[in-house]
């Protein structure tokens, strides 16, 4: 079995009822297989980056431990996504939810379908912010890889 790693998601999304978009994927990611929910930063309201005209994000950051490794991990998010009609039409485009991995342990990677860190850390400083908060609250442990 891999090690646990803490791996932090941003949830997102500005269409339809935002509020139980996001609950249902948190719901969905407490759920997940050898995973565990360890804690949520506030929601925070932002506006849209990309394409004019669509209504602001509703955000929010989940901090989880999980034995997955990063590949698998985001299929699975990817599946919560679709499970909640999410289609990918349009880059930066308005959609129901998403589901980005921002940080995953200390990993690196380069991958066609995988950046991590996310790309986008350095320019969203709402994430930062709800990282930062969720680090203050749940600061690693040993027994994790961000000692």
């Amino acid at each position: 079995m891999n090690p646990r790693e803490r791996a932090y998601v941003a949830l997102g999304g500005n269409l339809g009822d935002r509020e139980s978009y996001l609950a249902r994927a948190r719901a969905a990611l407490g759920k997940l297989p050898l995973t565990k929910l360890i804690g949520l930063s506030r929601v925070e309201e932002t506006d849209p980056i990309g394409p004019a005209g669509q209504g602001k994000y509703l955000n929010q950051m989940a901090l989880l431990e999980t034995s997955l490794d990063p590949g698998r991990f985001l299929k699975l998010l990817q599946k919560i996504e679709d499970e909640n009609g999410r289609t990918r039409t349009e880059r930066w485009g308005a959609r129901t939810l998403d589901l980005d991995i921002v940080r995953f342990g200390t990993r690196r990677l380069r991958d066609p379908d995988l950046k991590l860190p996310h790309p986008e850390l350095p320019n969203r400083e709402w994430w930062q912010r709800e990282i930062a908060e969720l680090d203050q609250a749940f600061p690693a442990t040993p027994d994790t890889d961000d000692e």
